[in-house]
């Protein structure tokens, strides 16, 4: 829990979540593991997890300690955490690199201190299946206690490496995996969840193993936080990839036209992928868009249902079908934006390969109406410039990016904009069949979580000018 924001975001999780364990992150500082019993106090079930380097290189130059002051903190951390909590979880932090006999003694401190479990990572992804296997069979031979406690694994993507590492520890003993869905995480990334999840569904003739997660929710989660992280998933991706169940060979076609299980050894159904049973257009009625909405997993109340259902109306005008991806767009976007303050009125743009790229925008602030026109290099530029006139920052633009929620010239685009303030890091969406309108919606998305922050820091700020 390294900013209010996460301290926020960890609080709020452990008051919504009922039947799973939330686990606050805390580095071996007693102040970090105090904030993180605090965040973690709403939970029903809160957990613990406090860290700290034990290879050479991390004492030695991230740190500057000897292995007496780890272990040493590796006991005052943990028994820290027990204060709060039974249910701990402790790391080596680059155990992978991390000296056979220190890691031993390191964790055979943790378990003595009280911790419920341990997590084995490979922080830089650098071990391979095999040595990774024998690192989790040679702690569980040698620690005494290990057979006590569970044992986790975190394995990250340098080489490509961090799905197949994870299995591995399981077959080798341990009975946790730490991952995340579409394999996001530092650098390269982590293992991916779904991987995970389908390798040992799909292989259970020789992984024996049970996870509880219901796999048919693995493509709806991917296209979710792919969406707010605006992180787009790659084509080929395993699992959860547009192309994961296409066939292109025409071979390969031959061979499923005649039985599936010649070259698919899951159902895209399996991870969620199905045919709509509800085709959507400006002749359906509000039943059938609520009854589609439940389909796609959204309860809306009454008014956040009208007003998603005039959004629909209007995209159906302009779109002769609305595929699903259309309507989780619409919705989230609806969702996103209901306690907005400032809200995208009108735009006009005027574009071409002659003259001022030139776009007037109204917007509503508070309650009241602004309109501001902006010339710029390019109608994007020009739009953003114009919303910029009329409520003023300082905020940088690392991300523009937009993509089709589907195929075809009237698909939705989808823009994701991220800004950047006093270090801080907000991105914001947008849809619409016109790009300019979706990207005038995500950059005002993006302000009005600037907006958000803001207050919670002072009583007004940004008015429009």
């Amino acid at each position: 829990i390294a900013s209010q924001g996460d301290f926020d975001s960890v609080q709020e999780i452990s008051r919504r979540a009922k039947n799973a364990v939330v686990c606050g992150l805390a580095r071996a500082q007693m102040k970090d593991i105090d904030t993180c019993a605090e965040a973690i106090k709403p939970a029903t079930r809160g957990r613990i997890h406090t860290f700290i380097g034990t290879s050479p290189l991390h004492r030695k130059y991230q740190m500057g300690i000897d292995e007496a002051e780890v272990l040493e903190r590796v006991t005052g951390s943990v028994t820290r955490a027990r204060s709060y909590t039974d249910d701990v979880e402790w790391s080596a932090m680059d155990a992978t690199r991390t000296e056979a006999d220190f890691l031993c003694r390191c964790v055979e401190a943790a378990i003595k201190a009280g911790a419920a479990t341990v997590n084995i990572p490979d922080t830089v992804g650098y071990a391979t299946p095999d040595e990774f296997a024998a690192l989790i069979r040679m702690i569980l031979a040698r620690v005494p206690g290990a057979d006590e406690i569970v044992f986790s694994t975190h394995c990250h993507n340098d080489l490509g490496l961090a799905v197949a590492n994870s299995l591995s520890g399981v077959g080798a003993g341990a009975r946790q995996v730490e991952c995340a869905i579409n394999g996001l995480g530092e650098r390269a990334g982590n293992a991916a969840l779904e991987e995970i999840v389908m390798a040992i569904k799909t292989r259970a003739d020789v992984m024996p193993f049970w996870t509880g997660i219901d796999s048919t929710m693995l493509t709806r989660a991917s296209k979710l936080v792919s969406r707010v992280t605006a992180f787009p998933v790659q084509y080929n991706k395993a699992i959860v990839g547009r192309n994961a169940f296409a066939h292109e060979s025409g071979i390969h076609q031959d061979g499923v036209l005649k039985n599936a299980q010649t070259f698919e050894i899951m159902t895209p159904e399996s991870v969620g992928l199905k045919e709509s049973s509800l085709v959507m257009g400006k002749h359906s009625g509000r039943h059938a868009f609520r009854e589609k909405l439940k389909e796609l997993g959204y309860e809306l109340g009454d008014n956040a249902f009208e007003d998603a259902f005039v959004r629909f109306k209007a995209l159906a005008d302009r779109k002769k079908h609305v595929y699903d991806e259309d309507l989780e767009a619409l919705v989230d976007q609806e969702i996103a934006s209901a306690h907005d303050r400032i809200k995208v009125v009108a735009l006009t743009v005027i574009a071409g390969t002659g003259g001022p790229q030139k776009a007037t925008i109204t917007l509503d602030v508070d309650g009241r109406q602004h309109t501001h026109e902006s010339t710029g290099d390019g109608p994007v530029d020009a739009c953003f410039k114009a919303i910029k006139a009329i409520v003023p920052h300082e905020a940088r633009l690392p991300l523009y990016q937009v993509s089709a929620v589907t195929e075809g010239t009237d698909a939705q685009a989808e823009v994701s904009v991220r800004l950047e303030a006093d270090g801080k890091t907000v991105t914001g969406r947008g849809s619409d069949t016109d790009t300019l309108v979706a990207s005038a919606r995500a950059y005002v998305s993006a302000l009005n979580k600037l907006l958000a922050r803001e207050a919670r820091r002072k009583p007004e700020t940004m008015l429009a000018s």
